[in-house]
């Protein structure tokens, strides 16, 4: 069906750029996690598919600055991200699909009224399936194919998901939107899944394209559609790669006085490489810290989530002496007052 340009519609926080008519849409969100699993995935489905963006949500009232960006000495304010919705019309006449994508989670106190206005724009659509995506962290070697597990609204999503291999997680949790909005969907009486791509315990900050691609295996597999994965394939195994390389780093001997060091420059660039990669943290999970560390400076009841945050991200070597620095801090304060 034709698309027809309209002039640009505001509702609320979300801008309208294009009227679309779709056929039974799915809707399919996603937002930074571990290993970036989830905004990888949703990315490639929709460069791949060449879908079209046709109304953002604007962020200023959900995201605020945390810290400003330096290039060569001089200090600019960040552009505040902008989720996006792009749509996406199967030439094959199956369902079509609604893509959400966003840089950015928002901090917990802004998170349920943020997905509960994607789900009110969303549920315009008629949409009657909620997806999203996630990491979920299992004690597997790094060259294995990782499988993919799925956590549903309904038993009836769950059986579907098994028909193609795919198990569903017994217990545990899905931390930030990824698991959040389907937990909102489902209040609204709404179906939908999180499907969830493993990763070694020990990448959960270096972006992981073989989970991404076996999630997108598993969507086209249940949504009927193709596409093509071989970029993902290769982005996989350059990955792979590299980490053989670094697991036989760690392995050499120390090299006595007489023989030549063991690694080269390129090992030493290569080294640097992998370690910004573990080192990048989204800002919303910075963000998130940053106010826990704000809270927990006003009430330290909060410090027992803000290091739960921090162990999720495997950074709280990184932040331990702030983080005891709190509860000194706290023990002055109380010293003070029974004076």
């Amino acid at each position: 069906m034709a698309m027809k340009k309209c002039n640009q519609h505001k509702t609320s926080m979300i801008t309208v750029e294009k009227k679309v008519r779709l056929n039974n849409p799915v809707f399919i969100a996603a937002w930074p996690g571990m290993g970036n699993v989830a905004v990888k995935a949703a990315v490639y489905l929709k460069n791949q598919l060449k879908a079209q963006c046709f109304a953002k949500f604007s962020s200023e009232k959900i995201f605020y600055q945390t810290d400003v960006v330096v290039e060569k000495g001089v200090i600019e304010l960040e552009q505040l991200t902008e989720g996006k919705f792009f749509y996406w019309k199967n030439p094959d006449g199956g369902r079509d699909l609604i893509i959400f994508i966003s840089d950015l989670q928002p901090s917990p106190e802004k998170a349920l009224a943020y997905g509960a206005k994607i789900l009110d724009f969303a549920r315009g659509f008629k949409i009657d399936t909620f997806l999203t995506f996630a990491a979920m962290i299992t004690p597997f070697d790094y060259t294995a194919t990782p499988k993919v597990w799925c956590a549903a609204t309904h038993e009836k999503l769950i059986t579907q998901f098994e028909q193609f291999g795919i198990k569903p997680i017994a217990s545990g949790n899905i931390s930030g939107l990824n698991g959040l909005f389907l937990g909102l969907a489902k209040k609204r009486k709404l179906s939908g899944a999180c499907l969830l791509g493993e990763i070694p315990f020990y990448s959960t900050q270096i972006e992981n394209p073989y989970a991404s691609l076996a999630i997108l295996e598993t969507l086209a597999k249940f949504l009927k559609f193709r596409i093509d994965l071989n970029e993902l394939r290769i982005a996989g195994k350059a990955l792979e790669e590299e980490m053989e390389r670094l697991m036989d780093l760690v392995k050499r001997p120390f090299p006595d006085e007489e023989n030549e060091l063991p690694i080269s420059s390129e090992d030493i660039d290569m080294i640097k490489n992998v370690l910004d990669m573990r080192s990048h943290l989204p800002s919303s999970a910075k963000a998130q810290i940053e106010e826990l560390f704000v809270k927990s400076q006003k009430d330290i009841s909060y410090a027992l989530e803000l290091k739960k945050k921090l162990d999720e991200w495997h950074i709280y070597k990184d932040y331990e002496d702030r983080f005891l620095e709190l509860f000194k801090r706290s023990d002055q304060e109380q010293s003070f007052h029974e004076k």
